[in-house]
């Protein structure tokens, strides 16, 4: 999890200039390459969204490993599957509380 971590940490710090604001000159850019651009911005803004949600699920998971609650189910309290862990190793709820 530390790995995935800063590797989401890296990306962020690629990303940051993706998502400034577009600009919207008529005489430089023309209609589709300014449409273009606020699109790529978008999807910019969407994946920062992403790495911002799956940064927050890591943190809490290592703080859940300091309390040693993690593998618990937060939910119902029974151990969330191994192989739930090893596919998401931030899983905060077993297959059951997840549905």
């Amino acid at each position: 999890m530390l790995d995935r971590q800063a590797e989401l940490k890296a990306l962020e710090e690629d990303a940051a200039g993706w998502s400034d604001t577009v600009e919207l000159d008529q005489q430089s850019v023309g209609r589709l390459s300014r449409m273009d651009a606020m699109q790529q911005q978008e999807m910019a803004q969407a994946e920062a969204r992403r790495r911002a949600n799956d940064l927050a699920r890591i943190d809490i998971a290592l703080k859940r490993m300091d309390e040693d609650e993690y593998g618990w189910c937060a939910e119902c309290g029974e151990p969330i599957a191994y192989k739930r862990l090893e596919i998401d190793p931030a899983a905060a709820l077993c297959v059951a509380c997840a549905r």
